[in-house]
C-alpha cells in the first residue's frame, strides 16, 4: 500500500498533497476510550491506511475503561506504523473530556486532532483537519457535520438525531459570540493547535470538550471542514440520560463562569424562593401563627430552597472548599441579615434623603441582593487561606524583620 495519498482540499480546491504540510504540521491524535475493545483495533487499521506515513504522527489513547480496551490496543499497536500510546486513568476525572484534557498535556506535536475511539470519526479526515489549519492560519479546525458535504447519517434514531439538533441549538442560543463560526459545537473531530491549548482553563464534564475549548479559551481563528458521521463499528453508545444529565450542568457552569451572570443567575433562583416562603407563610398563617413569626419561619424555607439550587447549579465547583455545614450556616446568616439590614435602609432612604416609601423599598433590595450575592460567593465559595500559607507568610515575615 503506498503512502503518497494526498490531502483533501477545501470544496472547490485543488488537493493538496502530504508533503505540502510543512514539518509544523505534525500530529498528535488524542483518543478517549471507555469500553471500546471491540474498536480499537479497527480504528488503528484506519488510521494506518488514511495517514500519510509523511505526516509526522502518533496516537495517544487516554483511557477511562473497566473491560481489556488498554490490552487490546498494546496488542494491536505493533501493527501501527506510527507510535501509540495508552494512558489509563483510574479515575475517569471530567469524563471523556477530562480524558481529552489529559491527552492534549501528554501530546508533543504542534496539531493535536481529537477523535472518539468507536470509528464514528473517520481517520481520513485527519489529513484534511491539519492541512486546513496550515493553510488558513486558524488554530482550531472543527469537523461539522452541519456544513454543505457533511452529515449526521451515523446517528442512529430520530430520537438522537432530535438530541443533537436540541443541544446544538441551546448551545449556539447561550453563547453566539463564542460560537459564532462554529456550526457544530456538538462535534468530538477537531484539530487544535497545541500553542492555542492552556489545559489549566479547561474544567470539563462529560464529553463536549469541543464546547468547553470555545466558550473558555477559544482560538482567535477557527476554520471547518465538512465530515460524515458514521455509524458506530462495534459496541454501545455511551449516550444515556446521565450524559444528558451532565451536558446540562456543564452548560450551566460554562454559562455563569463570569461574575455577572452568576449574579443573575443568582437572582433568578432568589426569585424562585418566593414560591416556598408564600406557601409556608400561608399554611402556618392558616394553621393560626401569628403573621410576624409565621414570615420568619417561612422565610427559612426559601432560604433552604435557595441554598440548594445555588450549591447544584451555581457553585458546584466550589462546593469542596468548605464542609457542608460550614457553607449552609454562613448562608443561613447572609440570607437572615438581608431582613435586619433593608429595613433600616429602607427607614434612612425616607427619612433622610426623603424618597417615598416603594422606591425607598426597591433600592433597599437592589441593595441587599449585591451585598448577599458578594457575601455569598467571597464568605461561603471562595477558598479558605490555608494556615500552612499563613505561617510562610509570617515565617518569610519574621526573616525580613
Amino acid at each position: 500500500m503506498s503512502h503518497e495519498s494526498l490531502v483533501p482540499g477545501e470544496l472547490g480546491e485543488s488537493p493538496v498533497r502530504a508533503t505540502d504540510v510543512p514539518e509544523p504540521g505534525a500530529v498528535t491524535i488524542v483518543v478517549p476510550t471507555f469500553n471500546e475493545s471491540g474498536n480499537v483495533r479497527q480504528l488503528l487499521r484506519r488510521i494506518t491506511e488514511s495517514v500519510p506515513a509523511r505526516l509526522p504522527c502518533e496516537v495517544v489513547f487516554v483511557d477511562d475503561s473497566t473491560d481489556d480496551t488498554p490490552e487490546v490496543i498494546r496488542a494491536a499497536a505493533p501493527d501501527c506504523p506510527f507510535p501509540v500510546t495508552v494512558l489509563h486513568r483510574p479515575e475517569p476525572v471530567g469524563g471523556l473530556g477530562g480524558a481529552v484534557v489529559e491527552g492534549m498535556k501528554a501530546a508533543t506535536s504542534d496539531w493535536i486532532v481529537v477523535m472518539d475511539g468507536d470509528c464514528q470519526h473517520p481517520p481520513s479526515l485527519v489529513p484534511d483537519l491539519v492541512a486546513t489549519g496550515e493553510r488558513s492560519g486558524a488554530a482550531l479546525v472543527v469537523a461539522s457535520r452541519y456544513i454543505e458535504g457533511g452529515s449526521r447519517a451515523g446517528l442512529a434514531g430520530s430520537y438522537r438525531v432530535a438530541v443533537s439538533r436540541a443541544a446544538t441549538w441551546l448551545t449556539k442560543a447561550l453563547f453566539p459570540r463564542r460560537l459564532r463560526g462554529i456550526s457544530d459545537p456538538m462535534s468530538g473531530f477537531f484539530a487544535i493547535r497545541r500553542s492555542a491549548v492552556t489545559a489549566e482553563l479547561l474544567r470539563p464534564l462529560g464529553y463536549k470538550i469541543l464546547l468547553e475549548l470555545a466558550v473558555r479559551s477559544r482560538p482567535d481563528r477557527v476554520a471547518e471542514v465538512p465530515f460524515v458521521f458514521q455509524e458506530r463499528y462495534a459496541g454501545e453508545s455511551k449516550s444515556t440520560a446521565q450524559e444528558g444529565a451532565r451536558f446540562l450542568r456543564h452548560l450551566a457552569g460554562l454559562r455563569t463562569a463570569s461574575p455577572l451572570s452568576r449574579m443573575v443567575v443568582f437572582g433568578l433562583i432568589g426569585l424562585t424562593g418566593f414560591v416556598p416562603n408564600l406557601t409556608a407563610l400561608w399554611v402556618l398563617t392558616e394553621a393560626g401563627l401569628h403573621y410576624l413569626p409565621a414570615e420568619i419561619v417561612a422565610n427559612q424555607f426559601g432560604v433552604v430552597w435557595n441554598f440548594l439550587l445555588i450549591e447544584r447549579l451555581l457553585f458546584r465547583e466550589r462546593r469542596r472548599h468548605r464542609h457542608w455545614a460550614d457553607r449552609t450556616v454562613r448562608f443561613a446568616l447572609l440570607a437572615n441579615a438581608d431582613l435586619v439590614l433593608r429595613i433600616p435602609l429602607i427607614a434612612l432612604f425616607v427619612g433622610k434623603f426623603g424618597l417615598a416609601v416603594l422606591p425607598a423599598t426597591a433600592l433597599a433590595l437592589v441593595i441587599t441582593f449585591v451585598l448577599r450575592f458578594v457575601g455569598t460567593e467571597a464568605l461561603v465559595y471562595l477558598p479558605r487561606r490555608s494556615g500552612r500559607s499563613r505561617t510562610t507568610r509570617s515565617r518569610t515575615a519574621r526573616s525580613n524583620a
